[in-house]
């Protein structure tokens, strides 16, 4: 059992009058932190997993939610995102029933969001949960047995069942990819063609690191740019990539609308590509390195609301800086390197214009990097 960064945070809501919702990929532990949080304590659980339950959620009058809520005091709704107009049963549970604590799973934000957002505005309050933290996981395992596995996380990433399931790393990612990782995507976007959504992935892992082409994607794939847009943004909402924006301010080379796609997990962009050979015999190395640094830096940043901006640095001269962050006011840049063999020095041009404080990342300092 890994110790999340924010169950400490969601125990400090309970009682406040709101709902609790965490949001999530499939498999990332957001059942296990709620039963977690819960542990001694009675509730009642409704598994929306379950027809039955799915059904009894479907639209019921308040007569009807008094009757399933019965004398419970703590009510847990588990994979909410599975049943139709969800969020108004959940606001009429918030409004109605005073004495109710309600606590909210979703498996993606794409649908669940569209059902709670607008009935349950300013009666919830709603929390993204990732795979396991380097933070959460230097917690369990300790700082030296943390950095001996460095590299086996680099290949397998931080599914929960990944971590404990050691020498079983591939036949879980496999499963996760085949089993979980699409279904809600395909249940709920309205995609009519999942080997287009097969192609892109494979696309977008083989460019981790690299800027992406919407046009040279669309190109690739045989489809059109507005069709590669909707998926990447579908993609993004199911919590498998996300996307970094190229800064820009004040230069006038400087690129402006590029953006590079990154994945949440590293073992899920290598189960994608299906490539888990050892560092040694890789030639993609440092997009490894990238996609791990910038991945943990956005769990910090939304787990302890830092309220940073996440960019990318490049002009047309080819003078870049791999990942840029604005912080109350403030510009850092940093380089990522997994072997620094020299000194490196980022581009004047940036450090002078912004004011910015610069880094380079490698393997000797990235612990100061990840949490936050």
């Amino acid at each position: 059992m890994y110790q999340r960064i924010i169950e400490n945070i969601i125990i400090d809501k309970i009682g406040n009058g709101k709902a609790i919702i965490i949001v999530g990929a499939r498999q990332v532990g957001k059942t296990t932190i709620i039963k977690k949080i819960l542990e001694g304590q009675e509730y009642l659980f409704l598994d929306a997993d379950d027809p039955s339950i799915r059904q009894l959620l479907l639209n019921p009058n308040t007569e009807e939610i008094r009757t399933i809520l019965g004398e419970n005091r703590i009510v847990f709704v588990d994979e909410a995102q599975r049943i139709d107009g969800i969020g108004l049963t959940l606001k009429i549970i918030t409004d109605q029933f005073k004495n109710v604590q309600l606590f909210v799973s979703g498996s993606s934000s794409f649908d669940l969001g569209n059902k709670l957002n607008e009935p349950l505005t300013g009666r919830k309050w709603e929390y993204e949960l990732f795979p396991i933290s380097w933070e959460e996981f230097e917690k369990k395992e300790g700082f030296v047995k943390s950095e001996q596995q460095i590299e086996n996380r680099l290949l397998f990433g931080f599914y929960p069942e990944v971590l404990n399931n050691k020498g079983k790393e591939r036949t879980i990612l496999k499963n996760l990819v085949s089993s979980y990782l699409y279904r809600d995507i395909l249940s709920f976007s309205e995609i009519r063609k999942p080997e287009i959504l097969d192609n892109l992935l494979l696309a977008l892992a083989l460019q981790v690191g690299s800027e992406v082409n919407y046009n040279e994607l669309a190109g690739t794939i045989g489809v059109n740019k507005i069709t590669i847009q909707k998926y990447i943004d579908i993609l993004e909402k199911g919590y498998i990539i996300f996307r970094l924006n190229s800064f820009s301010r004040n230069l006038r080379n400087e690129i402006k609308r590029n953006r590079k796609i990154y994945f949440y997990d590293n073992g899920i962009r290598n189960m994608i590509i299906g490539n888990f050979n050892s560092l040694k015999l890789r030639t993609d190395v440092g997009a490894l390195w990238e996609n791990f640094l910038i991945s943990e830096r956005r769990k910090q940043n939304i787990y302890k609301d830092t309220f940073a901006r996440m960019y990318f640095w490049r002009t047309k001269q080819q003078q870049e800086i791999d990942f840029v962050e604005e912080k109350d006011g403030k510009i850092y840049g940093f380089e990522f390197k997994w072997k620094t063999k020299s000194k490196i020095r980022l581009p004047e041009t940036f450090i002078k214009t912004y004011n910015a404080e610069a880094k380079i990342i490698d393997r000797s300092n990235f612990r100061e990097f990840l949490i936050i």
